[in-house]
């Protein structure tokens, strides 16, 4: 029996003197009936409102509280789980019952008894109502599985937790009475102890809310309502944390199936159970628009508060992580209160019996206890609370970029947007983490400041003032911290911006030669990023100093204060304080931590917030009537658009247009006239500032610019769609896609790298005409469909798929071949954003008022072949043979030139490394097993070989000694209790701890800076190292990585090295030392402690090891999964408007959704593994404590000093913290370590050849001549494929015009690529005035020749720097150049000339504008020798005859090799070379091949010549509809 003694230690327990009070006679009985009545009552109307209003019940099953019930009564389709939760319910709330009913049995048979109220009738009473109110919740809660409930009515709960807390107070009154008066415990108190248990597990359930019965679907056939909110992805695995009971919630132990999965091999994405239905990302999502919703109702839909919105989002989890942190905070202190107690007792322990020693031990044990649980509670919560809100901003951000408008896109880049979703969420996630530092911070105060008083009485107000005072010398540094966070965020976004555009076009940086320059300009704005990094690490140092400082200058104001004021320090007090200060230094630490993190995140909820507060598409801008109400299915009235609205010229006005149904519509135009923004207008695109725009039906479009999706061919023309494989098969032979099929490694199962990387300029046009006739719409809007396309292809397009498979839709097509027009129903001609002209063919040419120019072009294109045909024979005999032929020679012909090469040479682009699976893009490279030595090792010595890491550990070791060497001499100088006399005089003492103390904070200020240093510089040579590694990768690289994995690298994870990883190493070290210092000064006074304390370090490191494998995987499947997210967001927003003409952007904000939760499973799995395994320790570590706490009480008196016992205790209180921390280090270190290796896989990529080899250098002039030798070229795209070049022997003499022609995939830009040494010869050779190329570097080569490529490439930046990058020429050079390539009146109409911006990839220039200005770099830069691949395939035939007359004139002295599908602009080339299937077919001047009548080319040439007539045939076929 506990004696008076024991009870008197617990002086917070103030409410002894009370019990008198609650212990009244009959007070409880009282109570106890209120309870019981007012819970029946509640029962009774609820039970009432159910029988009255059943219909209303029905009707709003549907709401959020009654939705799963309501889909569990109406469903069959569900079969009923019951869970263990829900038999441990029935059996809690039977046992009440059952107790109470034997109580009432003994009352009935022995009276009143011992009981202290007097009034039998009372207590009868009190016993039948609790015994009927069990009777009632057993009823209840057996009624949840024929009622199917999946949640708990809120009258059960209340009364669940108001009846623990009954019974709690009622046992507690009942032993304290029979602690009191020496008695003990009879069958009434047993069963009420017994009632209080099981209240206590149905108060755990009503907290959570749920009954323990779930559904599952037992039919294929899910109702599509619940499908969407009970999606489970086939194959995945069901939540455990879903289904897991109260017990399992406490200890993680639902995660022990994963951790068996993953002991036994590396976990596989498949294998991580899916995410809770409310952690998934589409609940998350439809709940933020809901609480978004509401926000604007309340605010205004203009300016809605997304504080507000996060707010009501987060605020039931965030009250229940808060009550978790405040008993967190509330237990912690309990130690230090406790500590001066232990003291006295170890003091006294003759006159004390050791009761009340054990008892104080079990009061420290039961508060590490509830620290624990409350602490890995609140911490998990937090985590789950961060993953919660970040898949519900993710999703709003890409829902945000789905329905940006031209004009906000604009404003955001691709690389400024991946930040918003990357970093700036990041950091808002990160705050939910500290937004528990807000609860615990006053409590935690309060209570140090509580404690001091009771020990040291008015010196704690010394205590509190240099606490305040520590706490404001942190506001500055968290301002000046803000303002530097800022500026690393602005320097990162424009070094991502940078970083994005340049993979994006690595291909013409290369070509260019422009590499090099780029990467300085990547290398510069990393400088300014590190400047700002190590501005803002260098303030970390100083707030490092300040945190490990803090206590030991609070410490000496404080007891310099009491010495002043004569108070008087002994052990205990002294030992109390020391570990109430070192409790002080987490919430002095966390003040300028929770300032900067939430300057961090309101930086980033203000970037976010202004972003998602950007215009969108209008969405009036086009109005949908039905079909059954007009003949027109295109309808513009007074329309007046602009791509500015602020602009005082309109891009498109005047516009006047309807489109009966069924019409073929023309748009033709010179480049920048509007066209584009035509179609833009109708597809409601671009901002309407008057006028109106009608549909009526459904559209499909085509953009200039393929927009391919990555995925299989398949999938990008079914697009969503269901596969009909008659449609299927109709479509592509239609689009002339069948033979690429039968060439394709996989067929149309072939997967498509990013971009459209793998496919052909040709090919990815056919493709996605194929998706927008696969759509079945009714209104096609073709945005120059056949400037990708050679001449045989365009017709064959025109023929089977506008005038065949689409005859009776309404087409509108934008057009620069003239030759497509007049089978138009009505041509429109566009002018300076106007219509000019509309009409018929006929009708136009007669007009005679622009169109002819047009016209006009093409004929001269097309009489420059027939005058080439006659100089070898008369075009009439031409043309009957021709005739004759056309349905036999010309099928032959076409038979022989259609012919494609095989497997590899199907392709024209750089990577044509496809397996049998026909996959282009590889998984992501993933290393499994533990993080290797090297790669610690790597980073350890990456600065000064390692040197400073040692001097970095003997400061630490410094610190920790000298700390404990403080401690130890005032554990000891001071006296025990207040009657001993101190061993050494207190100024003396006080002097040595302030020298001791002192020193340890130089140490910290000294490793801090040197952890700071080492960190920055380490990661910039990992970045300088990585970025010259990506930069001088060959283009097979590029091609077959998605850019979303280098992007994750080049942000997240060199973040990581920015800011984590030194600290995360080092922190590794100093726990280590740290726990050292413990185990020696608890070793000093209990050596016996090692008995149990290696046994369980031992299993500690069991338990490390048996968690890593599988947290270090799913880390490693974390930042696999995170990429995905990025890329599909990359896509969807260059794809943006197409996405959004199809009607499918619910589709792609699912495939989001699905994608955030592929991401979400492995980190919600691993967050919640690292609670896992720190429950676990911290366990382990309270059970060493509690055992060293019995040994120091157990051991005979005088064996220890009791002060150097104290100081053991006040360092053990800290042990579990401490020997959690050493694991939870290491195995946070090695998570963070992947970023390290996942950069080093980046640094050894496979390098291109040397830019420059010194001893193989050519000539400054060179090359002079212009002469290109191939002498038995071969090339392959791998070793293991075929050739896709094949003995290719020729030479292209200097300073003459040679054009290189061929159907598509027979290997024309295969071989300008060899030229460049984008692929390297795999045997032969190319010379080039007698110079080897493979001989010499790169920059030489790729510096001295020019190319005008197929896709135009331009840059972020203005006019100037897109022309000179390298700023080699004049303003003089520049405006000369503009001139020449038709630009410089459009440039000077700028208000800024040549500084005009060009935004990201060139969009507020039209794409013959941006052809035209690859044009004028080749004029700058005048190389002896230039390439042309299909270089002016986006501008209008007239534009194209004065390109080709500039080019004529500029480069009459060099050589010019002209790949083109335009036949004019190679027949007046000295030479024409014919490729097929990699092969030379012909090679020879174009006269002499047009004498060989067989001759593909001559075939090539007639073929173009009739295909004008052809179609002027066509267009007299067709049934024509008259013009409105």
């Amino acid at each position: 029996m506990f004696d008076f003694y024991t009870v008197s230690k617990f002086q917070s327990l103030r409410l002894w003197q009370i019990w008198p009070l609650l212990s009244s006679p009959c007070i409880w009985e009282e109570l106890v009936i209120f309870l019981q009545l007012a819970f029946l009552g509640s029962s009774f109307i609820q039970f009432l409102q159910k029988r009255i209003h059943v219909p209303c019940k029905q009707r709003s099953a549907f709401k959020e509280n009654g939705a799963q019930n309501h889909v569990a009564e109406k469903l069959p389709l569900f079969s009923l789980n019951v869970s263990f939760s829900y038999r441990a319910s029935i059996v809690c709330s039977s046992l009440p019952l059952a107790a109470h009913l034997l109580i009432l049995l003994l009352l009935l048979l022995e009276g009143n008894g011992q009981r202290h109220c007097g009034s039998s009738r009372l207590v009868l009473s009190a016993e039948i109502v609790q015994a009927v109110s069990w009777l009632v919740t057993l009823v209840v809660v057996l009624n949840f599985w024929k009622t199917r409930s999946v949640k708990l009515p809120w009258i059960i709960r209340v009364w669940w937790v108001c009846s623990f807390f009954q019974l709690a107070i009622h046992t507690a009154i009942d032993f304290h009475a029979i602690l009191t008066h020496h008695g003990f415990p009879g069958i009434t108190e047993y069963a009420n102890f017994l009632s209080m248990l099981a209240c206590a597990y149905l108060s755990g359930i009503s907290i959570r809310g749920t009954t323990g019965i779930s559904f599952s679907s037992s039919s294929i056939t899910d109702p599509l309502l619940y499908a969407s909110v009970e999606k489970r992805a086939e194959g995945k695995v069901p939540s455990a944390y879903g289904r897991a009971t109260l017990l399992q919630l406490v200890t993680f132990s639902w995660l022990n199936p994963l951790f068996v999965v993953g002991i036994k091999k590396p976990i596989e994405q498949n294998e991580i159970p899916d995410v809770d239905i409310k952690d998934s990302a589409e609940f998350l999502s439809h709940a933020f628009d809901d609480d978004l919703k509401r926000t604007k109702e309340g605010d205004g839909p203009q300016t809605p508060s997304i504080y507000k919105t996060i707010y009501l989002f987060i605020r039931r989890k965030a009250a229940i992580n808060a009550a978790f942190a405040v008993v967190h905070a509330s237990a912690s202190y309990v130690g230090p209160y406790l500590i001066d107690d232990f003291v006295k007792f170890l003091s006294e322990k003759k006159q004390n019996s050791l009761q009340g020693g054990y008892v104080l031990a079990l009061a420290f044990l039961s508060a590490k206890m509830v620290e624990t649980v409350a602490q890995r509670q609140w911490v998990f919560g937090a985590r789950q609370l961060g993953l919660r809100l970040r898949a519900a901003l993710i999703s709003h951000i890409y829902k945000k970029g789905i329905h940006l408008s031209s004009q906000s896109r604009q404003s955001h880049t691709s690389g400024e947007i991946i930040n918003y979703m990357s970093v700036d969420i990041q950091r808002v996630t990160d705050f939910i983490w500290y937004l528990n530092i807000i609860w615990m911070l006053p409590i935690q105060i309060s209570l140090a400041i509580y404690i001091l008083n009771m020990n040291l009485g008015i010196g704690s107000l010394a205590g509190l003032a240099a606490t305040v005072l520590v706490m404001t010398c942190n506001v500055p540094i968290t301002k000046i911290q803000r303002r530097l966070q800022s500026k690393i965020m602005e320097a990162k976004d424009e070094r991502m911006k940078a970083t994005s555009e340049v993979l994006r076009n690595m291909k013409t940086l290369k070509l260019q030669a422009w590499d090099t320059r780029y990467l300085s300009k990547l290398g510069s704005l990393r400088k300014i990023e590190s400047d700002w990094l190590w501005k803002s690490l260098r303030l970390s140092a100083i707030s490092a100093f300040i945190f490990w400082g803090s206590p030991t200058f609070i410490s000496v104001v404080t007891f310099g204060a009491c010495m002043l004021m004569g108070i008087p320090l002994t052990a205990g007090r002294v030992l109390s304080a020391l570990a109430t200060f070192r409790m002080l230094q987490d919430p002095i630490f966390n003040l300028p931590d929770l300032l900067s993190v939430l300057a961090q995140a309101k930086v980033s909820v203000d970037r976010v917030a202004a972003y998602l507060q950007e215009d969108e598409i209008q969405s009036d801008a086009v109005e949908f009537v039905p079909r059954n109400e007009t003949e027109f299915e295109v309808e513009i009235n007074s329309g007046e658009f602009s791509w500015d609205p602020d602009s005082r010229n309109p891009t498109l006005s005047g516009l006047q247009l309807k489109i009966r149904r069924g019409m073929k519509v023309a748009v033709c135009g010179t480049v920048g006239s509007g066209k584009s923004s035509l179609i833009a207008c109708i597809l409601g695109e671009i901002p309407k500032l008057s006028g109106t725009v009608k549909i009526s039906g459904t559209k499909a479009y085509v953009p200039q610019s393929p927009w391919i999706l990555t995925g299989n061919v398949r999938e990008n023309i079914t697009f969503g769609n269901l596969f009909d494989r008659d449609k299927y098969n109709e479509t592509i032979q239609a689009c002339a896609l069948t033979k690429d099929f039968e060439l394709f490694s996989s067929g149309d199962l072939t997967e498509i790298g990013e971009r459209g990387i793998n496919m052909s300029g040709g090919q990815k046009q056919r493709i996605q005409i194929a998706r927008a006739v696969y759509q079945d719409a009714d209104i096609y809007l073709l945005d120059d469909p056949f400037s990708a396309v050679d001449a045989h292809t365009g017709r064959q397009l025109f023929e089977d798929c506008l005038m065949g498979i689409l005859k009776d839709k309404t087409i509108l097509y934008v057009t620069h071949q003239v030759e497509f027009l007049p089978a138009a129903d009505l041509i429109l001609v566009m002018e300076n954003g106007r219509i000019a002209q509309a009409g018929k063919f006929e009708e136009l040419l007669r007009q005679n008022i622009g169109f002819e120019v047009l016209v006009g072009a093409h004929s001269q294109a097309l009489e420059s072949i027939v005058t080439a045909e006659n100089s070898s024979r008369t075009f009439d005999e031409s043309k009957r043979k021709t005739t004759e032929s056309s349905n036999g020679n010309e099928s032959d012909a076409e038979a022989t030139l259609e012919t494609e090469v095989e497997n590899c040479t199907r392709h024209e682009s750089d990577l044509e490394i496809t397996d049998k699976s026909g996959r282009i893009m590889q998984d992501e490279e993933r290393e499994k097993g533990s993080i290797g030595k090297d790669v610690y090792w790597a980073y350890l010595t990456a600065v000064r070989g390692g040197a400073l890491a040692p001097i970095i550990i003997i400061a630490q070791s410094l610190f920790q000694i000298l700390q404990i060497a403080s401690n130890y001499w005032m554990a000891w100088a001071t006296p025990p209790t207040t009657g001993t006399a101190p061993t050494v005089s207190m100024s003396i003492v006080f002097l040595v701890y302030i020298l001791l103390a002192v020193g340890s904070s130089l140490c910290v200020l000294v490793r801090a800076t040197l952890i700071a240093i080492t960190g920055l510089r380490t990661s910039q040579k990992f970045f300088t190292n990585m970025l010259h590694s990506i930069f001088r990768a060959p283009m097979s690289f590029f091609d077959s990585t998605p850019t979303g994995r280098i992007l994750n690298r080049a942000s997240t994870d060199q973040s990581v090295l920015d800011l984590e990883m030194a600290n995360k190493l080092g922190w590794c070290a100093f726990s280590i030392i740290q726990l050292l210092g413990t185990v020696a000064v608890m070793s000093q006074v209990a050596w016996q402690v090692f008995a149990i304390f290696f046994p369980v370090t031992a299993i500690c490191i069991w338990y490390q090891r048996y968690y890593i494998p599988t947290a270090r995987e799913l880390a490693r499947l974390s930042g696999i999964q995170r990429a995905p997210i990025l890329h599909h967001f990359a896509e969807s927003l260059s794809g943006a408007a197409t996405i959004r003409a199809f009607g499918h952007e619910e589709r792609f904000i699912y495939a989001n959704l699905g994608r955030i939760d592929n991401h979400s499973r492995p980190w919600f799995h691993n967050v919640s593994a690292m609670e896992w395994l720190s429950f676990r320790l911290n366990l382990l570590s309270n059970f060493v404590f509690a055992f060293s706490l019995v040994l120091l009480v157990s051991l005979p008196d005088g064996i220890i000093n009791p002060s150097i016992a104290g100081l053991a205790v006040t360092y053990g209180l800290n042990l579990n913290v401490q020997q959690a921390s050493v694991i939870w280090n290491i195995c946070n270190a090695e998570n963070k370590m992947i970023s390290v290796e996942r950069i080093l896989q980046y640094t050894r990529i496979k390098s291109e050849a040397p830019l420059v080899i010194d001893e193989c250098r050519p000539p400054n002039n060179w090359p002079t001549i212009g002469s290109i030798c191939f002498r038995n070229l071969q090339i392959k795209y791998a070793k293991q494929l075929p050739s896709v070049l094949k003995n290719i022997t020729c030479t292209f003499p200097g300073k003459k015009k040679v054009g290189v022609v061929g159907r598509t995939g027979s290997g024309k830009s295969t071989l300008i690529q060899a030229l460049f040494r984008i692929v390297e010869p795999t045997e032969g050779s190319i010379m080039i005035d007698d110079v080897d190329i493979c001989k010499i570097g790169l920059h030489d080569l790729r510096s001295r020749l020019s190319i005008i490529p197929q896709d135009p490439t331009m840059f972020d930046g203005t006019v100037r720097g897109n022309l000179d990058p390298l700023g080699e020429y004049s303003d003089i050079e520049v405006w000369e150049a503009l001139d020449k390539c038709q630009l410089s009146d459009l440039v000077r109409e700028k208000e800024k000339k040549l500084d005009s911006s060009v935004v990201e990839n060139g969009e507020n220039w039209s794409v013959g504008q941006r052809q035209l200005f690859c044009l004028g770099r080749a004029l700058l830069k005048r190389s002896s020798i230039l390439i042309l691949d299909e270089a002016t395939a986006s501008v209008d035939t007239a534009t194209d005859g004065v390109i080709q007359q500039i080019i004529r004139q500029e480069f009459k002295d060099r050589t010019v090799v002209t790949i083109a599908h335009r036949i004019h602009t190679v027949i007046d080339s000295d030479l024409v070379l014919v490729l097929s299937e990699g092969r030379i077919l012909e090679y020879d001047m174009p006269v002499k091949l047009l004498e060989q009548e067989d001759s593909s080319f001559s075939k090539l040439i007639r073929e173009y010549a009739l295909r004008s007539q052809n179609f002027n045939s066509l267009a007299t076929s067709q049934n024509t509809t008259s013009i409105p």
